[in-house]
């Protein structure tokens, strides 16, 4: 643990006094509400992975009522009522800390209408069901009414939260409430700055990875045998999760109840091990919250950049390392005997493979990924600020992928159509998977030097022989169990002794793809 994360605060030095009766009020309220919201995540799950096809008309009403119902109990005069008698009370940091996150919660919501969330409800419901149809079809202009309706919600609720700023500033805010969206676009830009031309080295190397062993057909039942093999390796709890198949994945619950939803493609079982190995991060901080705090806000997640920081460490600075390689290909080759002729090095090869031509964000590579994150960003924040219309969507992301890229998709399914979030309504959401990216840099750096000061193996060395229990208590003491009592630069400031930035991130790929590839920048 880092120095910094071994701090106490004074006021919970002492013995703390009881808790006023009308903080134990509010948090008796959180639980009932976050009750109501985990209700609809499992409807949710469950409409992405068990429901028939034909329940969708169904499930938006149930949905749509469990989301007012969450407003009403959030936004009730009571809870204000709470809120300003705690105003000028006494409390712990840790009490002060839950304050904070619900007042934050309150203030936001009671500024919107109830009638509001219900329409964003049924909305964003029927939207799933439609995008799922207009994927499978490609057929973007059965998608477009849904989509157009989404935008024109999500306007109308940034409107009544703040009508005088940016509103898409405002719904960044629902994902990283404690980063300014101005210093994001600024670590986004710092990403561009030092991806593109590194980009540019790689494309121009003459350095060819190894990859082709891992090609040919790998049977969907096999490869989520393996999936769930790694997930045991890592330490998932399968007496608190499960593991599905979703159109896309996911992962969704609590900490008693942190489910998993994975892909398979045939032709490519590197993909769908990646996608599970970053699901099981997602849960892995799930599952490490405090139990005695579930339903309050020191029980629950930061936000989506500490969430996305942990599914990327597990995917890129685990998954896709050698160490990990060096553990886990045996019993990679265990299941898929044609694969018997590779090599460690071979395996971290075809998993850092740079492939600049990829359409699909989720396989996409490490490097190209924030450049499918950037065309997201830029349509999603011009349709939310009403400089781009929704028609216009298919040609501005081929466009823009052909810029970035040099790509030009040839179908809106491998195109704008291959992402689950607008059907959702949730914009504001994608650049917290680069920012995430960044973070997980960061912290991970910080693990492998603490892990570094101790004595014994190094983290790559346990990470080598199946040892996974030292990053995870790195990560349940400097991160997990903390839930969302600090705000995300202070968190990342406790764990690294550094304030959050994209430098470790930067100096990640930069050695790591330059020694690959062979090139400098």
């Amino acid at each position: 643990m880092s120095d910094s994360a071994d701090t106490t605060d004074a006021s919970e030095a002492a013995d703390p006094a009881a808790a006023p009766d009308a903080y134990e009020a509010l948090l008796d309220r959180a639980r009932r509400w976050n009750a109501v919201s985990s209700a609809s995540g499992v409807l949710s799950w469950d409409q992405q992975v068990m429901m028939p096809e034909g329940g969708t008309p169904a499930r938006s009403k149930q949905l749509s009522v469990l989301s007012s119902l969450q407003h009403d109990l959030l936004t009730a005069p009571e809870t204000g009522e709470l809120l300003a008698e705690l105003a000028d009370a006494d409390l712990t940091a840790e009490q002060s800390a839950a304050v904070r996150e619900i007042r934050r919660q309150y203030e936001r919501a009671d500024a919107v209408p109830r009638d509001l969330v219900e329409r964003i409800s049924e909305a964003s419901t029927e939207a799933l069901g439609a995008w799922e149809q207009a994927k499978a079809a490609d057929d973007f202009e059965a998608f477009a009414p849904h989509l157009e309706r989404n935008v024109e919600l999500k306007r109308e609720y940034a409107a009544h939260i703040d009508p005088d700023r940016d509103p898409y500033a405002v719904l960044f805010e629902e994902y990283e409430p404690c980063l300014p969206l101005e210093r994001a676009e600024a670590v986004l830009e710092e990403l561009r700055e030092t991806l593109v031309p590194l980009l540019d080295a790689i494309r121009a190397s003459d350095t060819d990875l190894a990859g082709d062993t891992f090609e040919g057909s790998f049977a969907t039942e096999t490869q989520e045998e393996l999936a769930r093999e790694a997930l045991d390796r890592l330490g998932y709890d399968f007496d608190r999760g499960r593991l599905d198949v979703s159109s896309h994945p996911f992962t969704s619950g609590n900490q008693f109840d942190c489910r998993i939803t994975t892909r398979f493609d045939e032709s490519d079982p590197l993909s769908a091990l990646g996608s599970t190995i970053h699901e099981f991060g997602h849960a892995l901080y799930t599952l490490g919250l405090p139990d005695e705090q579930y339903g309050t806000p020191l029980g629950e997640p930061r936000d989506l950049s500490v969430h996305e920081s942990q599914s990327r460490l597990w995917e890129n600075h685990v998954g896709r390392s050698r160490a990990f390689w060096d553990h886990f290909l045996p019993t990679f080759q265990d299941r898929f005997p044609s694969t018997a002729d590779a090599s460690v090095g071979d395996a971290y090869e075809a998993v850092n493979q740079v492939h600049p031509d990829n359409l699909i964000r989720v396989e996409a590579d490490e490097l190209t990924y924030h450049l499918h994150i950037l065309v997201r960003f830029e349509i999603e924040r011009d349709l939310i600020r009403g400089d781009l219309d929704v028609a216009d969507v298919p040609e501005t992301w081929n466009d823009l992928y052909e810029r970035y890229l040099g790509v030009r998709p040839e179908t809106d399914a491998e195109g704008c159509l291959q992402d689950i979030h607008w059907s959702h309504g949730n914009f504001g959401y994608f650049p917290t998977y680069s920012l995430g990216s960044a973070m997980a840099a960061q912290l991970y750096a910080a693990a492998e030097a603490d892990v570094a000061a101790m004595d014994g193996p190094s983290l790559d060395e346990r990470i080598a022989a199946g040892e996974f229990d030292a990053l995870h208590d790195w990560l349940a003491e400097n991160v997990h169990r903390h839930g969302s009592r600090y705000e995300t630069n202070e968190l990342v400031k406790r764990a690294t002794g550094e304030d959050f930035s994209a430098a470790a991130f930067t100096d990640y790929v930069e050695s790591k793809y330059g020694e690959l590839y062979d090139v400098s920048v």
